[in-house]
């Protein structure tokens, strides 16, 4: 009998970086200065281990409103998936959920942070979710690309939607 394989899995995720260069413009309402949008990551295989515990109801601290942060760090070391924390070493920051954020409709859920003026300021280099403010928690995933440089006085969103199908 011959084995055939079929892949049936997608993992569909974007990253968006709205960009306001006065905090004071993005309070008001104002349309961004910039937007920056990049596709795919990596999953870690921690976080595939608390996925699957969590769908066979073996514990774990859920990616849900109150303990969902999206971390941003300065490095530019390639993903693996053994990674379990941002890779920088010092220049980090995690931000937690904004609004009714994360959201899931059909097979997407969406997580949504804001660094404001004084939180993140310097290079965007990677980006993950965690289950925790620091690099403690149980990351679910990591994205090593330019996203831009935050200055004081700016204030920049990240949005992450991922598509499962």
């Amino acid at each position: 009998m011959d084995t055939e394989t079929i892949s049936s899995k997608t993992w569909d995720v974007t990253a968006t970086v709205e960009k306001w260069d006065a905090e004071a413009d993005h309070l008001a309402g104002l349309p961004a200065d910039d937007v920056v949008s990049v596709k795919d990551n990596l999953l870690l295989n921690e976080g595939i281990g608390l996925l699957l515990d969590l769908l066979i109801g073996a514990g774990g601290t859920p990616y849900n409103a109150g303990n969902s942060y999206i971390g941003v760090g300065d490095s530019t070391n390639s993903a693996a998936a053994s990674q379990t924390a941002l890779e920088a070493s010092s220049n980090k920051n995690f931000q937690g959920m904004t609004g009714s954020y994360p959201t899931r409709t059909a097979q997407t859920v969406t997580w949504g942070a804001v660094w404001a003026s004084g939180d993140g300021n310097f290079a965007w280099n990677e980006w993950s979710i965690s289950n925790s403010n620091s690099d403690s928690g149980t990351n679910l995933n990591r994205k090593v690309a330019s996203l831009g440089t935050k200055a004081a006085g700016s204030s920049w969103t990240l949005t992450v939607t991922i598509t499962v199908s």
